[in-house]
């Protein structure tokens, strides 16, 4: 459009310049014609007028001369001549002879200058109209210097005239071209504003033609259109746009929306959380331009990639990467991003974080594993106890047999112990029903302490109890709570050093609607970081500061049951200062809100 626009504007440049060259030639041409004819003519009245001017010297010439004698003749023809010589400067000379040729007197006017182009000479005959008789002639050369004179004004008359009625011309043409021209940029600007999305713009139509009022009118009357249509779908392209928004900012997981040239046009508030932004930081910028904690371009490479797939391919397989975001794991997919029409407008990039799935899914393979290596102890050594004993019963003593068997009671306690945490595990998880009915707490942390005597004196630990009196029934499952008392009683047991006192607590909070449990040891403790993630399903902590075995499911199970009876559980820990673990439970359920009664 722009390339024809230019085109046109160039040809009606060269229209008016040939039309001003064409009225110049012809301005021109009829100004030649025209100081030809007025010189043809001054040329010939110049002519006449000489003749005229001789005729009457010769007239005049006789008449002085009548009856004078010859030798007067020649004076007063001097005196005539030089008289008339005197009063027309333009008469270069004055020349009289007689019938047989010869010169009679000869004035010459020295002052006057004869040109070669107007200088003219004329000669007419002596007359005597008595006798009817020629007498001699006479000849009056003329400078011409008057008519170049005469020829010189009137050319530069005309040449002036003509250059006024040229300027006038082209003044007009100008004029007329410059409104025509106006015209036509006034409405180009409108035609501008309008593609710049400027609806409802009017033109002005004040002194100009009527042709080009009627366009300005439907101009006029074109935007108004537009401007209307415009505020209709741009208010429903904003619906439409603040239904997706809302939509988008309201997903679960993070949405980074970019056109084609990788600026991000919208980001939603989960994207922004994920990947650590401050309002609108990473909005129109590149987002192959973010970098991740460990300063690497953690989008570019992927970008580029997805960027070479067709678009068959990007829309058949979105491209699937993890990045990582300060500890984080985000799965993030991009997806192309097509309008109504088909055209491919740019790409959505949707991030989930599933770093609790990855740690889950690590916990698992290192709980199979944990299992595995913590069922094949008891399994190896009752396979090897039961095998000795049934091959070499008879050779051992009573004392020896029973020693065995003990040992066989112990492996199958842990065996057991083990089967049942992955089976209160299964049924927690699959929510299984179970009753509630009303029960004494301090007996159920009494009843826990008596099972656990015989591992207190097997490691030479005390436990020391503190319970408030009159401590009210509550409802709860009583297998349950039991087990998970024991848990916190085993745990201590577990961790705490020889000859050192283990701590249990059950005390109300009336205020709270509460009785909390608590068991304290004095062992080596949980260190800051891990105390977040010691209830967490498959999660041990011996990993990495002891060396005890276990599934890592038995502070879940505690979190899990305490959680179903509206609890909540908590620890309180310092390196080298020993662990306390604990739960509460709600006294009174009615004033708990969300009870979910039966169900653990």
């Amino acid at each position: 459009m722009s390339e024809h626009k230019k085109i046109s504007f160039t040809t009606q440049n060269r229209l008016i310049i040939f039309g001003l060259i064409l009225s110049t030639l012809l301005i021109m041409a009829i100004a030649v014609f025209a100081l030809n004819n007025i010189q043809k003519n001054l040329n010939e009245s110049y002519q006449n007028f000489g003749q005229v001017l001789s005729k009457t010297l010769a007239i005049e010439s006789v008449e002085v001369t009548k009856n004078v004698s010859k030798n007067e003749v020649s004076k007063i023809l001097k005196t005539h001549s030089d008289s008339i010589i005197k009063s027309h400067p333009d008469i270069v000379f004055i020349e009289f002879r007689d019938t047989n040729g010869n010169i009679i007197y000869n004035a010459k006017n020295n002052s006057a200058k004869s040109t070669q182009k107007r200088g003219i000479s004329v000669s007419s005959p002596l007359m005597d109209y008595s006798n009817n008789t020629t007498i001699g002639s006479v000849a009056i050369g003329l400078s011409g210097s008057f008519i170049s004179k005469i020829s010189s004004t009137t050319r530069m008359s005309i040449l002036f005239v003509f250059a006024i009625v040229w300027l006038v011309f082209a003044f007009v043409i100008l004029i007329n071209t410059y409104l025509i021209t106006r015209e036509l940029r006034i409405l180009h600007d409108g035609v501008s504003k309008i593609s710049s999305g400027e609806f409802g713009y009017r033109i002005e139509s004040k002194d100009v033609s009527e042709e080009v009022q009627e366009l300005f009118n439907a101009f006029n009357d074109m935007s108004i259109r537009l401007n209307v249509y415009e505020e209709q779908n741009i208010e429903q392209l904003t619906l439409e746009r603040n239904k997706l928004e809302a939509i988008l900012m309201s997903i679960a997981n993070g949405v980074v929306v970019c056109d084609n040239n990788d600026n991000v046009v919208l980001i939603n508030n989960h994207a922004k959380e994920l990947l650590e932004l401050q309002d609108d930081q990473l909005l129109n910028t590149d987002i192959q331009q973010y970098v991740d904690t460990e300063g690497e371009f953690c989008f570019a490479e992927k970008i580029n990639e997805y960027k070479k797939l067709s678009l068959n391919e990007k829309s058949s397989k979105p491209v699937t990467f993890n990045i990582t975001i300060d500890g984080r794991i985000l799965k993030s997919i991009i997806s192309p991003m097509f309008s109504q029409s088909e055209d491919y407008l740019g790409y959505i990039i949707v991030m989930i974080d599933v770093t609790k799935e990855i740690e889950t899914d690590q916990m698992k393979s290192q709980f199979i594993s944990n299992v595995s290596h913590e069922l094949r102890t008891p399994v190896t050594v009752l396979r090897s106890y039961i095998d000795t004993l049934y091959n070499y019963g008879d050779e051992f003593d009573y004392d020896t047999q029973k020693e065995f068997i003990g040992t066989l009671n112990t492996e199958i306690i842990r065996l057991n112990s083990m089967v049942n945490d992955i089976l209160d595990f299964s049924r927690l998880e699959a929510n299984a029903k179970i009753e509630k009915t009303e029960n004494d707490l301090g007996q159920i942390v009494d009843s826990c302490v008596s099972q656990v005597e015989v591992l207190l004196k097997e490691h030479n630990l005390k436990i020391e109890m503190e319970k408030d009196t009159d401590i009210p029934l509550i409802m709860c499952n009583y297998d349950s709570i039991a087990r998970a008392v024991t848990n916190y009683l085993s745990n201590a047991i577990k961790y705490a050093p020889q000859d050192s006192t283990i701590k249990v607590r059950l005390y109300k909070e009336l205020d709270k609607n509460l009785i909390t449990v608590t068991v304290r040891d004095e062992g080596i403790g949980i260190p800051p970081e891990f105390q977040k993630k010691v209830f967490e399903r498959f999660y041990r902590v011996e990993n990495k500061t002891h060396s005890v075995k276990g599934t890592g499911l038995g502070l879940h199970l505690v979190k899990t049951t305490i959680e179903k009876h509206q609890g909540h559980v908590f620890v309180n820990s310092q390196p080298n200062h020993g662990s306390t673990f604990g739960f509460s439970l709600p006294i009174d359920l009615t004033l708990v809100e969300n009870t979910d009664e039966n169900f653990i």
